[in-house]
């Protein structure tokens, strides 16, 4: 991984999913592209680590791939000849209640409506068409936001319940607890108060996402997703330089298209005055939203639901009621840390034995937290898992944190541990990172961002890598791709 003898066409800084889809997108264009990664390895959130024990494979960030599978990108490439083999588990999701009622999302619409009692029927009536439409729904969802949307009735149809608030739509539909708490859930990955207009978009879209495509993994762990990009693009004639951390644009070789997988405040540091000044006040604008806090285990066995369906699910969501994850949310949205917080849970090691030493697991959990926080949540995440899976603390071989200045650290792009690239409501979600027709070019000539910090936002699909290069091939090239 050695710096390039020529000058390149394009220089892409940072190789997150975003930053190597725009790279492999100029690739194909037949430009001469070059990756800078300040990391020993690719992958921004695509990575794995022993983070606990050795032989125990953790995913730094992702682990479900669910809008991989459902990006225009990810579909394009041959995964499996690049050696990233994905594997679905038998349910995409389960979401358990004090009673002992489980709510589980099957792959089937109609599997799950049948688990959801008297809301059967209504889950139908309001998944049903989404997922029939939901190559239309992605294409909407995933691509550009300010514009003539190529299927309109399917934007009318997701449209219409998604701009409602998460608990606006589910107390509208659903009459008992399950069907209201599976799509609080799904909601809540927003990681924005679910009282808020069009909070509800994002549990549908992560239903309609599973239903459709699944929620696989990657054998093996992430980073072999990441490795399988970096292949394909060095198969293109790319080039990728690790360990290199780009701190100004002196320290890039000439280009006629520079692009950034970083976050806007990044972009300010490394770019500065060539930004203009009246941009850089925009971007010095832009909020992040709350951070992350995440545990993971090694474990000496499974973890002992009380239900056992829930092994069937590579995801589980836990936080009790709609009303229970609705308050944990507004407390962080708030500012504060909850007693109880909403719990995102992945046992990948069930559905993929690579992961650990034959009989030991792996798992890991994240809460939601104030942006920046330093609150160790460990043990209010593992009273969540205690409360529906008892005796889970005796099966912890090890543990691993990360605080939200911690996954900074590790990842400058996670700004106070903001996962998203920056806030998701309704306001920064058209206007991001600023209010411009075209968010993936800057006032100065060259210069693209092509994070998560831009349309259409958080999410393994490198979507806005895509829309960011063909932008510079359009302007800087006169290519269309």
């Amino acid at each position: 991984m050695t710096a390039p003898d020529r000058r390149p066409d394009a220089v892409v800084v940072g190789s997150g999913p975003n930053g190597l889809a725009a790279a492999i997108t100029l690739a194909r264009a037949g430009l001469s592209v070059v990756v800078y990664e300040a990391n020993a390895t690719v992958g921004g959130g695509m990575r794995s680590a022993e983070l606990t024990l050795p032989g125990f494979v953790h995913d730094v960030c992702s682990t479900i791939q669910g809008t991989s599978v459902a990006s225009p990108f990810f579909q394009a490439l041959d995964l499996d000849a690049r050696g990233a083999e994905l594997v679905h588990p038998a349910a995409p999701l389960a979401h358990p209640l004090d009673d002992g009622r489980v709510a589980l999302l099957e792959r089937s619409v109609a599997a799950t409506a049948a688990g959801l009692g008297e809301d059967g029927r209504a889950y139908r009536r309001l998944l049903g068409p989404l997922v029939r439409e939901a190559d239309r729904i992605v294409s909407l969802v995933l691509g550009p936001l300010l514009r003539v949307p190529a299927h309109p009735l399917a934007a009318v149809r997701f449209g219409l319940p998604a701009l409602r608030s998460s608990v606006g739509l589910a107390r509208s539909r659903f009459r008992d607890e399950p069907a209201r708490a599976l799509l609080g859930g799904l909601c809540a990955h927003s990681m924005v108060a679910l009282d808020r207009p069009t909070t509800a978009a994002f549990g549908l879209v992560l239903a309609i996402t599973a239903h459709a495509y699944g929620w696989p993994l990657v054998r093996g762990g992430t980073q072999r997703l990441a490795d399988a990009l970096g292949a394909e693009l060095r198969s293109l004639g790319g080039t990728i330089v690790c360990d290199r951390r780009i701190t100004s644009l002196e320290e890039l070789p000439p280009a006629r298209a520079i692009l950034f997988d970083t976050t806007p405040r990044a972009l300010v540091e490394i770019a500065g005055d060539r930004l203009g000044g009246r941009y850089r006040r925009r971007l010095a604008g832009f909020r992040y939203g709350p951070g992350a806090f995440k545990v993971d285990w090694a474990l000496d066995a499974p973890i002992p639901w009380r239900t056992a369906e829930i092994a069937r699910a590579g995801t589980v969501h836990l936080g009790g009621t709609m009303e229970e994850i609705a308050a944990a949310e507004d407390e962080v949205a708030r500012g504060r840390h909850p007693d109880k917080p909403f719990v995102l849970l992945v046992q990948g090691s069930l559905f993929d034995d690579s992961r650990a030493p034959q009989g030991r697991h792996t798992g890991w959990a994240y809460c939601h937290v104030p942006n920046g926080s330093t609150v160790d949540m460990t043990a209010r995440i593992e009273a969540q898992v205690e409360r529906f899976a008892p005796g889970f603390g005796d099966r912890i071989l090890a543990r691993a944190t990360s605080s939200p200045v911690e996954l900074e650290a590790y990842n400058p792009n996670y700004v106070g541990g903001d996962i998203n690239g920056g806030l998701q409501d309704l306001r920064q979600l058209i206007t991001r990172p600023v209010a411009r027709r075209d968010p993936y070019s800057t006032p100065a000539r060259g210069l693209y961002l092509c994070s998560s910090s831009t349309p259409p936002g958080g999410g393994v699909h490198g979507m806005s890598g895509v829309f960011a290069a063909r932008s510079a091939l359009r302007r800087e090239f006169g290519l269309h791709a």
